[in-house]
């Protein structure tokens, strides 16, 4: 177990950033650089049916079912290698304090750059124990390398200790889940397990199987450009008329202001001049119903400011990205009192929660691979006052290890 942080330290040092803006896959060829990583340390702990998709940048091994245990269910672990673009992953400079006091965090005494209790409170839970933090200038990478750290760890784990009872065991690793196409070229087929987890969640004892209904829209606004001295009742600005679209949303319906299973409509782009306007939302929502009725609506709106300012003024590009992973997980909780069963033989009181957001494992579930999300030790995720705590982390490996023995 000792080895997860040592892992964790030297994957996130090395920059897997992924791009919205790439046609490629994956999006950054620099996840090559992890996913070559990976590649070698799986063949030098003794793992075995070892698959390099270098044309996509997956990576897939076995940890072999121990004797006797041929026959039990094969338990995949999965984790993506690549970190959000929301802010650069590019040389960052981890620091740990050994027994964090439960106060603020300085990242930066000269930029002033902290990490407040009073905005992140959920830090309190780890005062006492060990957490990494960043220097306030790049994100960390606890999501999702905490996840590799910990499922390679795992690995190694379980082929050094042959005493263990246990199924096999596949290991994959992902490209891209930032971007939404981590589960684009998986191959449910050759990963061949029964069921799977992504660890790809927050603090210990989270444990997921509920994600939201997500949809991407682009809303393109033409405008017309003339000279603001002799602009009335010519100029029509895409800027000025995009900002009106935006008004039109539920003002309450916002990221900012809901939580738990409240749905919402996020505007995350704006760029545009009086000729042209592009605007980027997500949008989500647990409930299926209420994700069509959101979509709906969005598609109601450009609709009347078609009518009001002629026809192919708004255009509105709207795909769905996944789906809640319910539906197929509720058919097969056995996999999710599987993991509440081993997190309390460990004295962790299991938190089933809603995902405000999606994993892989949304996307797989639909493939044929039934994919709950376990925690990982770390929060903050996408942004400068990024953790991992290592207390946490070390205590899910033993989960990992926990889940992949086999059961009476």
């Amino acid at each position: 177990m000792e080895h997860v942080i040592e892992r964790f330290l030297e994957y996130i040092r090395i920059d897997t950033e992924s791009s919205e803006d790439s046609a490629s896959m994956p999006s950054t060829m620099k996840q090559h650089d992890l996913a070559s990583l990976l590649v070698k340390q799986l063949q030098e702990m003794g793992a075995e049916e070892i698959t390099y998709d270098k044309e996509h940048c997956y990576v897939y091994a076995s940890v072999p079912a121990s004797a006797g245990c041929e026959e039990a269910p094969v338990i995949g672990f999965i984790a993506h290698m690549d970190t959000s673009p929301a802010i650069t992953g590019a040389g960052v400079k981890p620091r740990i304090i050994e027994n964090y006091d439960g106060e603020d965090i300085v990242l930066d005494q000269e930029k002033q750059i902290i990490t407040r209790v009073a905005d992140f409170p959920e830090l309190k839970s780890c005062k006492g124990k060990g957490i990494i933090v960043t220097d306030g200038t790049t994100l960390l990478g606890a999501d999702d390398k905490a996840g590799v750290a910990e499922i390679m760890t795992m690995a190694e784990y379980l082929l050094k200790h042959t005493e263990i009872s246990h199924g096999k065991i596949r290991v994959g690793f992902t490209p891209d889940e930032e971007v939404g196409a981590g589960a684009d070229h998986f191959d449910v087929k050759l990963f061949g397990a029964d069921f799977a987890y992504t660890v790809d969640g927050g603090r210990l004892g989270e444990l997921e199987y509920e994600n939201f209904n997500a949809a991407g829209a682009k809303v393109t606004v033409y405008g017309s450009s003339v000279h603001p001295g002799s602009a009335k009742d010519k100029m029509r600005n895409a800027v000025l008329m995009a900002q009106e679209f935006q008004s039109m949303l539920p003002a309450a319906e916002n990221p900012m202001y809901t939580c738990g299973y409240e749905g919402f409509y996020h505007l995350d782009a704006l760029n545009g001049t009086v000729e042209k306007a592009v605007s980027k939302y997500i949008i989500r929502d647990h409930d299926r119903e209420k994700f069509e009725k959101r979509k709906e609506n969005f598609l109601r709106i450009g609709c009347y400011l078609n009518e009001k300012y002629g026809e192919g003024t708004f255009e509105i590009d709207m795909k769905d990205s996944y789906y809640n992973m319910r539906e197929v997980i509720e058919k097969n909780m056995h996999i999710v009192d599987r993991a509440k069963k081993a997190m309390e033989e460990l004295g962790v009181e299991p938190e089933v929660v809603p995902i405000r957001g999606g994993t892989d494992g949304a996307r797989l579930s639909f493939m044929g691979l039934p994919c709950p999300n376990l925690c990982t030790g770390g929060g903050n995720f996408h942004g400068k006052n990024e953790y991992a705590c290592i207390d946490e982390m070390e205590t899910i490996v033993k989960l990992l290890v926990k889940l992949a023995e086999k059961q009476e």
